[in-house]
């Protein structure tokens, strides 16, 4: 028997995870829904979903698994609309970049014996430059060579935990557990600040008097630099902000230090320090993107530190997609 999930949001994430399961059809069924029906109907037709539902909170009714795939500023009215339409023993997922607040609203919004675990997936290198954007940035590897990191409240039942985990391998990736508090700490770095960085560096440039004759000169380093405004909508992004406030005031405080610094060495004409810094900048970057492309995640993504064992985390072995929802799996006999 397969597990009923639903993809509520079928832009580049939600989109990529349906087509990645749509090679374990065996394992899973889906089910989508966007606000946008030519979004939701499109997806449908290149085999992100297989069925749709244009209705939200019937589109989680039957669920087992239910992954919101949607701008943050969208998360907490969602799950006040589907919370009562959720089945017992169902599992809410999210991709948001912002753990420890999505943990308080289901706790604040789902009834009992419904569980949230958050998802936080590192993309597949080779999508990194990929330009496009929402449903046309969908790819069945998008999360290949990669980790996502896995996160719930304590007292989460293990099962939900497991699911979690299977449902990574499913998608291409490895599960990394982590805490909440831990991953908010490291979107504020990975995330938020890129995105800061990109809108200041724009209202600094397009700001100047000369904005009309600098348009004309502004080539790739601007256009690249200011990527990140493009790829998330501006109220998203300033919610998870918002939520993620602490974080993102701390790595802002470290960035204006260094900032700060260069500004130093520029003004006291430290032109060697300078060029070393910006050399250190430039191969650091260069490391990254090696390590990117050969999926060490354990160096890039947090730190060097052991990859957790599930096992560290469940403390035992559950039974994966079938036990949590009372099944029996079949013993190596029985395939």
């Amino acid at each position: 028997m397969t597990v009923k999930i639903t993809i509520i949001g079928l832009g580049q994430i939600g989109a990529s995870i349906g087509l990645a399961l749509a090679n374990h059809k065996d394992k899973v069924t889906t089910l989508g829904h966007d606000k946008s029906p030519v979004t939701a109907r499109k997806a449908q037709k290149q085999g992100a979903v297989e069925s749709i539902s244009y209705n939200l909170p019937a589109s989680v009714e039957k669920a087992e698994v239910v992954v919101l795939a949607i701008p943050f500023d969208e998360i907490y009215e969602t799950l006040k609309i589907i919370a009562q339409d959720i089945r017992e023993d169902a599992i809410i997922m999210d991709t948001a970049p912002v753990k420890s607040v999505v943990a308080k609203w289901a706790k604040e919004l789902l009834p009992p014996k419904r569980h949230y675990v958050g998802l936080t997936p590192a993309l597949n290198p080779a999508c990194l430059e990929d330009a496009a954007l929402g449903l046309n940035a969908a790819r069945a590897d998008l999360f290949q060579k990669g980790v996502i990191a896995v996160t719930a409240p304590q007292g989460t039942v293990e099962g939900a935990l497991k699911l979690a985990a299977d449902l990574v391998v499913l998608l291409g990736a490895q599960p990394f557990f982590a805490d909440l508090a831990e991953v908010d700490g490291v979107m504020a770095l990975a995330h938020l600040l890129p995105g800061l960085s990109a809108a200041a560096l724009a209202e600094t440039i397009t700001g100047q008097p000369g904005w009309s004759d600098i348009r004309r000169m502004a080539g790739k380093p601007y256009s690249a630099a200011t990527q990140p405004l493009d790829g998330e909508e501006s109220a998203a992004l300033a919610e998870a902000i918002m939520q993620n406030r602490l974080n993102t005031m701390r790595v802002l405080d470290e960035y204006i230090a260094t900032l700060a610094s260069l500004r130093k060495d520029i003004a006291d004409e430290n032109k060697k320090e300078l060029q070393a810094r910006l050399e250190r900048a430039r191969r650091g970057r260069a490391q990254w993107q090696l390590d990117r492309a050969k999926g060490d995640w354990l160096a890039v993504e947090f730190g060097g530190q052991e990859m957790p064992k599930a096992s560290d985390i469940l403390k035992q072995q559950v039974g994966g997609l079938g036990k949590i929802f009372g099944r029996r799996d079949k013993k190596p006999d029985e395939e």
